[in-house]
């Protein structure tokens, strides 16, 4: 009886240990620009181009016991969503989007710069996740260039770790709201416009 107690308790504790431990995550995120775009310009031509310029590819921990075995990351085809997006949202503003390295064309660099996901590192469990995205965006006509950085962020707080699903959705909104600020800025447009 003793005996049989004892592998109940090594059994539970593990349960619970395994409670504790999360596993890394690869998040599909699909970002998306959120306003509707009205036509300003008279189809000239832009190339765009996409990148990931990140210091890291991994976004942060979802914590627990062993934060280091339990990265967040995204997936590789997260930058042809990203650029399929631009090229979207510039042809709905009325520009005509080419190839890179077309004659005469403008350009339009979009670089993920930053994605973070940060949770308490002192508790086993994910109570809350800080997550940021800036997006990195060069127009060049051919007279003028223009920068800027566009960042978003959202705090969450949870009654339960967070699953994939629930990551990738936050993740995503978040990327979105910073995809969204890249054209909202009018500069970006007026120099793609030259």
């Amino acid at each position: 009886m003793l005996n049989r107690l004892a592998m109940l308790a090594v059994a539970g504790l593990a349960v619970v240990l395994v409670g504790c431990a999360h596993s890394p995550q690869q998040l599909n995120v699909q970002p998306k620009v959120l306003v509707p775009l009205n036509p300003v310009a008279s189809s000239q031509p832009v190339a765009v181009v996409v990148q990931d310029t990140r210091q890291s590819k991994v976004l942060g921990t979802r914590g627990g016991l062993y934060p280091n075995s339990s990265n967040l990351t995204i997936n590789d085809q997260a930058l042809t969503q990203i650029k399929q997006q631009v090229e979207q949202s510039l042809r709905q503003l009325g520009f005509m989007v080419v190839a890179e390295g077309t004659p005469n064309a403008n350009r339009l660099t979009v670089s993920l710069a930053e994605l973070s996901y940060q949770s308490p590192t002192a508790t086993t469990y994910v109570t809350e996740a800080d997550i940021g995205a800036t997006f990195a965006a060069e127009a060049r006509g051919m007279n003028q260039q223009y920068k800027g950085r566009y960042g978003a962020s959202a705090n969450h707080r949870f009654g339960y770790a967070p699953n994939q699903a629930t990551n990738t959705r936050l993740v995503t909104d978040v990327m979105s709201d910073a995809l969204t600020r890249v054209f909202k800025d009018p500069e970006i447009l007026r120099v793609l416009q030259q």
